[in-house]
């Protein structure tokens, strides 16, 4: 069975990480020698993507002159945001470029290598709208954790708190059905996390799959050290 279309979200600023890396957008930033994005297409080529939008916008021409039209065998386009357009926004220009009903979704500056195909399998057999990969950390208070009922539905999100305990979060690798962006707010710029994905829990079927893979928020600089001795 072959696995969607997916979309990169990097096209974000990388307000954290400037300290550490300051003169290409965050999705760039080197790990252990190559760019962070490089490790993010080599899971979706590994898994057998053969079509990847990038949702670029900060110092986009640093991407598009990296990646050009192809990599690894996957066609790349680009979906370019004029003006910032929020995780939202951007996500939602994307899915209108590709014209599919679905579409895996990344997140552009974190790291879990899940099961694709187990993550479509699990969106496919709730029929839900929006599926999330979650894997459990130390210290979920760092991120927010995500509470599921005995079904693996989304019951809750819960906000970043200081001391939270371990916990699953969202790792940032989604199955996401087009007609999910339905419920978004109509200004170009908003957040698919905030405005969408926690208000239309409850209403909206929104599953989690649960991995033990592990996660990497190079956002975090304290993160993006740890990924340097990984991808060594």
């Amino acid at each position: 069975m072959s696995l969607p279309c997916a979309v990169v979200l990097a096209g974000g600023f990388g307000t954290r990480l400037q300290s550490v890396v300051a003169d290409v957008p965050k999705p760039m930033a080197p790990v252990a020698g190559r760019p962070f994005l490089e490790v993010l297409l080599d899971t979706l080529a590994d898994a057998g993507v053969g079509r990847v939008v990038l949702a670029v916008g900060y110092k986009r021409e640093v991407i598009e002159r990296h990646f050009e039209a192809a990599y690894r065998g996957m066609t790349i386009e680009y979906s370019v945001e004029s003006a910032p357009l929020g995780t939202g926004g951007a996500l939602r220009q994307a899915l209108d470029l590709t014209g599919v009903a679905r579409a895996l979704v990344l997140n552009g500056d974190t790291w879990c290598p899940v099961d694709l195909q187990a993550l479509i399998d699990t969106h496919r057999r709730h029929a839900a709208m929006l599926t999330l990969t979650l894997t459990q950390v130390p210290d979920a208070g760092r991120f927010g954790a995500v509470e599921l009922d005995a079904d693996g539905r989304v019951r809750a999100f819960h906000e970043k708190r200081a001391g939270g305990g371990p916990g699953r979060i969202n790792a940032g690798v989604y199955v996401v059905e087009r007609s999910l962006l339905s419920y978004a707010p109509s200004t170009c710029n908003f957040s698919f996390e905030t405005d969408v994905m926690q208000r239309q829990v409850g209403h909206v079927p929104v599953f989690g799959h649960v991995t033990d893979a592990p996660f990497i928020d190079i956002g975090i600089p304290s993160e993006f050290a740890r990924a340097q001795a990984l991808f060594a």
